[in-house]
């Protein structure tokens, strides 16, 4: 039992080094843009970026997944356009539990 909470010294370094460089380049990019002025469509570039990385991470879930899933990212998505970001979410959730149940997922 006690190998099972054993930690390989080289993996806890690539973990903690994995996470340095993420952290470095997070805060390099913040830094690095202090000395710029953006504008135009660079600025507009980096304003998409959000929305882009969020559907990069949403986008393989409506679909490769089942029904229930994918109509209710379509239904999220409508409601998006007229509510704010919490109710979204809560209509997000909401729908995908109603739509499992229906289908039988749950």
């Amino acid at each position: 039992m006690a190998e099972v909470f054993s930690v390989d010294p080289m993996v806890l370094a690539t973990i903690l080094g994995m996470g340095l460089v993420t952290y470095f380049t997070r805060v390099a990019g913040l830094v690095i843009v202090r000395f710029f002025t953006i504008q135009g469509r660079a600025r507009a570039a980096l304003e998409a970026v959000p929305a882009a990385v969020l559907m990069a991470v949403i986008a393989p879930t409506i679909l490769a997944t089942g029904p229930a899933e994918s109509l209710a990212a379509l239904i999220t998505l409508l409601v998006a356009f007229r509510l704010p970001l919490w109710a979204v979410v809560v209509v997000g959730v909401i729908s995908v539990v109603a739509l499992r149940s229906v289908f039988g997922l749950f």
